[in-house]
């Protein structure tokens, strides 16, 4: 499949984008390592910016107003008039070496969410839940780098990157418990270059990976594991994607500025125009 090549979206240059999602009419992502979130509506051109005090990993959109962020210190609500953040809960307050990276909702609104080592590339973090009730269980560990979260549309298969495996994780998934068991590897990247990051699912279950360090989005058929998709960009810090626009038809990449920092557009938000239609996000129940 040929699709036209990326473009620049918004004005912003993150020292770190992530976590895209769309959530009415506007793109919501974060800037880690600029310890801010970001809202960008593409048809106005404008640009919200909020800096949060501390490093944010994802940010998802609660049913009932406002916003909740995994960073440097746990979850927290947040509320986009006042710019106040509200802390809830810190599952790994007793390891300062951790910060939460990416994350999403499952289908029954559930946030999903899981940390990663600053110092060192160690397997001593976790994938976390907050429940509707705001308590946090630990689903999965150890993990060295927790990326990626998707659910199939059927809510029966969850998808999950933990990015220094080099592969897809898969979980059979119960979405009235939240329950994931049978962990297997659903397919091994590793022969593509750059690392998988963040990632996205479109309304056929087929998954679209960032590939960090390797400059590509790819898209895989989940029942094949053919590469259909390769997204090239201008940029090798190509860290997450995410379905939005009227219809979910439009692409958002965000990427980060690599440690020589020699690309112009490095940093930068983009949208691609894959011809499919993407898989609707989930916000937070409690």
């Amino acid at each position: 499949m040929n699709i036209p090549p990326p473009e620049p979206a918004g004005s912003h240059i993150a020292l770190w984008g992530e976590g895209p999602l769309w959530h009415r009419d506007r793109l919501l992502y974060v800037d880690i390592e600029g310890h801010k979130i970001l809202s960008f509506d593409p048809v106005t051109g404008q640009e919200k910016i909020w800096d949060v005090g501390q490093r944010v990993g994802a940010v998802v959109a609660r049913q009932g107003g406002g916003l909740v962020y995994a960073g440097d210190h746990g979850f927290s609500f947040f509320d986009e008039a006042t710019g106040i953040s509200t802390p809830v809960a810190d599952p790994e307050a007793d390891i300062p070496g951790n910060r939460f990276n990416d994350g999403k909702c499952d289908p029954a609104g559930r946030f999903w969410a899981g940390t990663m080592p600053l110092a060192h590339r160690r397997p001593e973090a976790a994938l976390y839940c907050m429940e509707a009730d705001h308590t946090v269980t630990k689903k999965f560990g150890p993990v060295t780098v927790s990326n990626g979260l998707v659910w199939t549309r059927d809510a029966r298969t969850m998808f999950y990157i933990d990015s220094l495996r080099k592969n897809l994780l898969a979980f059979d998934f119960d979405v009235a418990t939240g329950a994931i068991c049978n962990e297997r590897i659903a397919f091994d990247v590793s022969r593509f270059e750059g690392v998988p990051d963040g990632m996205a699912i479109d309304a056929d279950d087929r998954v679209w990976i960032a590939f960090c360090h390797g400059g590509h989005v790819r898209c895989f058929d989940t029942l094949t594991w053919k590469c259909e998709v390769e997204i090239v960009f201008p940029c090798r810090e190509v860290t997450a994607c995410a379905f939005g626009g009227p219809g979910l038809t439009d692409l958002y990449i965000t990427t980060g500025i690599p440690k020589d920092n020699v690309e112009p557009l490095a940093g930068r938000l983009f949208i691609a125009q894959p011809g499919v239609t993407g898989a609707a996000f989930h916000s937070f129940a409690g």
